[in-house]
Formats: structure tokens, sequence, C-alpha cells
């Protein structure tokens, strides 16, 4: 049953932090590389190009855009559920071999043989795509035990949703990283849904900031439709945790304009609701509007960069349909057998 829209609100600090000309422009070419990169993958996967399950993050681009602005590229891990290509993006990863883990291919970035939900890189520090829902909260953890371990002063970035947040491990982690006070940053992406039912109806307490106050975790919302609030609270929230201070729990509002996966029709909610997302609080146009107030740069040159990132995304598409699969022998590799 569709629900009525629900207005965004967000504690967040009353004066919007405001970003230069060069990072208004970084956010746009990185959530702007994201979309037309997510719209690319589903069109693929309506040619049967991409097989099982594809997450789409179209509508959440300011989260992870945000969040890898204000931390240390290559230093601090980051970790995330199965919606998980706009992540690598913005980390930095090829392109190309994104989209040939996709459709898996040998140069995908697992060899092809994880697909959407399983993509990995020990050198940009990302672990994962994580098909278990909330397992990346213990693994997260995990990672953050290791840093304080190894003295490495790294953060673990550590991303699940508002349904994964009512899972039990997440409460288990929460515990652990208090009580050794980890250096981990809990990054809950609430886009009001989870698979395709409302928080109201799922969850008991629907301020998921608050779901740290029993572990005195301190934890606050965020209006994760703006990059600027995110960028903001991450920079603030990445210190607590590197300064030694413990865990730190940000719940971005934020909102998917696809259905849960590919194959989710999302009549769960009204096209009036969606729409108005996409109208009053689209991340990428917000920041265009501003770009192109500022008077940095003008209608032309956005329009360049559009071209030049489409030509990206063509690219990557057009190198994963083409490159080889992985040889059968490849089920014989990167895996533990016990005797």
């Amino acid at each position: 049953m569709a629900r009525k829209a629900t207005a965004l609100k967000a504690t967040a600090q009353p004066n919007v932090p405001q970003f230069t000309a060069e990072q208004e422009m970084e956010a746009f070419r990185d959530m702007l590389l994201v979309r037309r990169f997510e719209e690319k993958a589903g069109q693929m996967y309506g040619m049967g190009l991409i097989g099982g399950f594809c997450h789409l993050y179209i509508g959440q681009e300011a989260v992870v855009t945000g969040i890898t602005m204000a931390s240390e590229k290559g230093k601090d891990a980051q970790i995330t559920g199965y919606r998980d290509h706009g992540h690598m993006l913005v980390m930095g990863l090829d392109p190309k071999g994104v989209m040939a883990e996709l459709t898996g291919r040998q140069g995908g970035l697992s060899k092809g043989k994880g697909g959407s939900m399983h993509m990995f890189s020990n050198e940009h520090r990302f672990y994962g795509g994580n098909g278990i829902v909330g397992a990346q909260a213990s693994l997260g953890t995990g990672l953050a035990f290791a840093s304080k371990y190894k003295g490495d002063n790294s953060v673990s970035i550590t991303y699940f949703g508002d349904g994964a947040a009512n899972q039990g491990q997440v409460y288990e982690s929460f515990n652990m990283a208090k009580l050794w006070n980890l250096p981990v940053v809990y990054i809950i992406e609430n886009n009001k849904y989870a698979m395709g039912t409302s928080i109201e109806r799922a969850a008991a307490t629907t301020d998921f900031s608050k779901r740290g106050a029993s572990f005195d975790i301190p934890g606050e919302q965020v209006d994760g439709m703006d990059v600027r609030m995110v960028f903001d609270a991450a920079k603030r929230a990445i210190e607590w945790a590197r300064s030694g201070k413990g865990p730190y729990i940000l719940e971005m509002l934020t909102y998917r304009y696809r259905g849960h996966s590919m194959s989710d029709p999302a009549k769960y909610r009204t096209k009036d609701e969606v729409t108005k997302y996409r109208q009053e609080r689209d991340p990428i146009e917000q920041v265009r509007k501003r770009l192109l107030e500022g008077g940095s740069v003008t209608e032309d040159d956005l329009k360049k960069i559009e071209t030049d990132i489409r030509a990206v995304v063509t690219e990557a598409a057009d190198f994963a349909t083409n490159d080889a699969e992985p040889d059968a022998s490849e089920l014989w590799t990167d895996i533990t057998i016990e005797a």
C-alpha cells in the first residue's frame, strides 16, 4: 500500500555550511558520474547483459560523495552493503572495472566472479559490497579494531541501511565498538523503505541516529540530499573517531528514485512522492543551481562536463560488453579449501 510522502527533516546545524567553487565542482562531477553510470547499468540490466541482482544508487549520490570528500582517501576504510557501485566510483576505482564486474567479465574488480553485490579493492581500502543484510556492520567494526590494533590512525566508515539497522548484529557491533572505543563511523543510509516496507511500519523508533544511545554512542540526523550537510557532518564524525573518542552514528536522510533492486516495481509508494523528491530535493540539481548562480561556470561548461562523463560511462559499458568472460579455471582461485 502506497503511503503519503513525509517531510524530510534533519536535526543538523542551523547554518548551512558553504562549499568553495572547487568543492562544488568536485561534488558535481562525482555525483553526476554515479548517476549516469547507474542509469547505464539499469539499461544494460534490461538488455540482459547484467545478471542476478542489481541495486542502483540513483538519488542517494550526495551521501557517499560528501562522506568521501571528508575522509582520507587511501587511508580510511569503507564498507557497505549491496548498493555499492557509487561508493567505488567516488573512491576512485576504474568505471570499466566496476561495469565489467557487473557483466561478469575477467576485467571486473573481482575477476567477474562477484557481480553487482560483491566487489572489493584492497588498494583503495574498499571492503565490499556485502550481500548479507547487516553483515557489513560487524565487518566494519572489525576493520576499526584492526586500525586500533595496528595504530594506523585510520577510520572505518561503515554504511548500512534503515532495514539493516534492525539487525541484532548491528547492536552487538555497537557494544563492542564503544567498549573498546574503536574508530568507526556508522552511516545509516535511511532511504525510507528498506527493501519495500516504510520505516513507519517496520521500526518501533524511526530516529535511527539515537540507536546508539544505550551504548553511549553519539549520533545525529543529516540532510542526506545536500552534499554540503553530508560533508560537514562527516568531517566532524570522522575527526571524533580518529581522535580516539570512539564510534559515531550519522543517519543520512536520503531517498532512492528506483526500486530496491531492478526487479522491484516499487508499488509501495506513490509516483507523486518520487516526483516531489526529484523536483525539489535532487542532490545534483542543487549543486548545478548553486554553480550557475555563483557565476563560476556557465551552462555550456556544465554541458561539457556532462558530455565527458557520458563518454566515460560509454567506454565502461563498451569494455564490459566486449571483455572476455573469466576462464573456467578461475573457479578454483581466491578460495580457501579446508582439509
